[in-house]
């Protein structure tokens, strides 16, 4: 079976640091967290195609807004959560392999995510092996 290659071009997400709020005992999803996944939704509204069902390999280049120090695995969550949310694929634990790139600096921040989905034919092709 061929891999199928999904490529996507998106707003730059909030950071972990604001993906998230305490209210009380609960912890929620922020107003940011939220609106970044209505953005993400909403540009890919167009995708005809239900969510991916195999194994996924992701590439994700963030290209921040301004030149700010910045950990690329904090925008990790939301980016990955709001993809799952958006019916690109059905759970973000398919994903076998992440791999994270910064770009250069864009006005107003984008994400180019690149998802290559291949169905896992056997441990060999994987790098993994079964324990004994």
């Amino acid at each position: 079976m061929e891999a199928v290659v999904h490529e996507f071009e998106l707003p730059y997400p909030p950071s972990i640091n604001h993906y998230y709020r305490r209210v009380g005992f609960r912890t929620l999803i922020s107003r940011e967290g939220r609106r970044y996944r209505r953005e993400v939704v909403a540009c890919l509204a167009a995708r005809r195609d239900g969510p991916l069902r195999g194994r996924l390999s992701v590439v994700v280049h963030l290209c921040p807004p301004d030149r700010r120090k910045r950990d690329l695995d904090n925008a990790m969550k939301c980016l990955l959560d709001s993809l799952q949310h958006a019916g690109v694929y059905a759970d973000d634990a398919q994903i076998d392999e992440l791999i994270i790139r910064r770009g250069s600096v864009v006005p107003g921040g984008a994400v180019m995510v690149c998802i290559t989905e291949a169905p896992c034919t056997s441990a060999k092709t994987t790098g993994c092996s079964k324990r004994k």
